[in-house]
């Protein structure tokens, strides 16, 4: 049991930190996160409503409980991380660093699995 905590907190926190630290730019429309989107060719009126959304994710996952809104949240960090990575290849920028948030969704989706199948099993 200590094994999957640790790993789940280790993935978990790790994500939880990319996804804060987009999304605080994002709604804050940070001069960076706005030269981005224009880069990639999005209306910078997204911005908040990514931000936000990605906010509501880091929220869900860490309250405890409420199993079905963290499957939510974990399949809107992929949608993202992929929305991403779509936009990132269209325009010929480099991708690659993508599979680092690929990695954390999916280490922070097993554990939590994991974590929830050994609570379950005492």
């Amino acid at each position: 049991m200590k094994k999957v905590t640790i790993g789940y907190w280790c993935f978990t926190g790790l994500l939880i930190a990319l996804m804060l630290l987009g999304s605080i730019g994002d709604i804050m429309s940070a001069p960076e996160a706005v030269a981005l989107f224009k880069h990639l060719g999005y209306p910078t009126y997204l911005l908040p409503f990514i931000g936000i959304a990605k906010l509501l994710g880091v929220i869900a996952i860490l309250i405890p409980g409420f199993p079905r809104i963290k499957e939510w949240a974990y399949a809107g960090f992929v949608i993202d991380l992929t929305g991403a990575m779509y936009s990132t290849i269209a325009v010929g920028d480099p991708w690659v660093f993508f599979i680092i948030g690929y990695i954390l969704i999916a280490g922070s989706y097993i554990f939590y699995h994991r974590k929830r199948k050994t609570i379950s099993a005492k």
